[in-house]
């Protein structure tokens, strides 16, 4: 039987990437599925590929920084299919600017980075190149997880969150400064979440992905020393696949999980085994 048979789930950043593979795999286990993204194309794309094989499946326009689009995604999923059991924000920008599928851009960041210290790169980090992080990365998940939360707790069954943290929220030496501290703060958040919100029925989790092999990393694959130095770190020597991060998902998400709540599930290859 399908692990998610009559559930309704919204994913944010649900155009590519673990979001794309969350949604994909949701489908596969039987629930009605809405896409939630900047990305129209993309978005649009996935939404009538998965129709295409029989799914019930949606797109949505999704600012994750917005108050209202987050409201609206989420009125979006009820209006169509009933209710809203599920919700994985996966939406997240690696840097200010940052916009998925561009290399150029990846490739100005890699240089400028290059191009001084770490001291300098801290003491002379702009607001502007912060504050955008933290706006889709933390704010934006905050948004999800209150937009979600608010329907769940007028619906009987209540419901499962799972925000998409990663292992920069624990090591400070993976990523830039606001990315890091970004998915630090998707980690507290989960966490005050399924503490405040445990006894409305609903689930709270986090993932935190290492090295995964998506449009965010394929810089790193355009040098193949910088990817090796890397991958000395995961034991598993090898970058994740999208999907893996989708079953860490999908077992958070289903009733199997009905006891856990305010983790963070690593899924890293063993990075922190070190």
């Amino acid at each position: 039987m399908a692990r998610l048979a009559s559930k309704v789930a919204l994913v944010t950043g649900g155009a590519n990437g673990i979001g794309l593979a969350c949604v994909e795999r949701f489908a596969e286990e039987g629930a009605s599925v809405v896409i939630a993204d900047l990305l129209d194309g993309p978005g649009e794309a996935a939404a009538d590929k998965l129709r295409g094989q029989g799914h019930q499946a949606s797109f949505v326009h999704l600012d994750a920084a917005s108050p209202t689009d987050n409201d609206a995604a989420v009125a979006a999923a009820v209006s169509a299919y009933g209710r809203l059991d599920i919700s994985v924000t996966a939406a997240g920008i690696a840097y200010a600017g940052y916009t998925s599928g561009d290399r150029s851009g990846d490739a100005d960041r890699l240089r400028m980075g290059a191009a001084v210290d770490q001291a300098t790169g801290f003491l002379n980090l702009p607001v502007a190149a912060w504050q955008p992080v933290l706006d889709v990365n933390l704010t934006g998940t905050l948004l999800a997880v209150q937009s979600a939360g608010r329907q769940m707790v007028t619906q009987e069954g209540g419901g499962a969150i799972v925000t998409i943290a990663s292992i920069a929220a624990l090591a400070p030496e993976v990523g830039a400064l606001a990315y890091g501290v970004s998915k630090a703060g998707v980690w507290m958040v989960t966490k005050m979440a399924a503490m405040m919100l445990a006894a409305r029925g609903i689930r709270v989790n986090a993932i935190g992905p290492g090295f995964i092999d998506t449009n965010m990393t394929k810089i790193i694959g355009d040098d193949p020393a910088r990817a090796a130095r890397i991958l000395e770190s995961v034991p598993m020597a090898r970058f994740g696949r999208p999907r893996e991060i989708a079953d860490v998902a999908l077992f958070l998400a289903s009733d199997e999980a009905s006891y856990v709540t305010g983790e963070l599930m690593l899924a890293d290859g063993g990075f922190f085994t070190h």
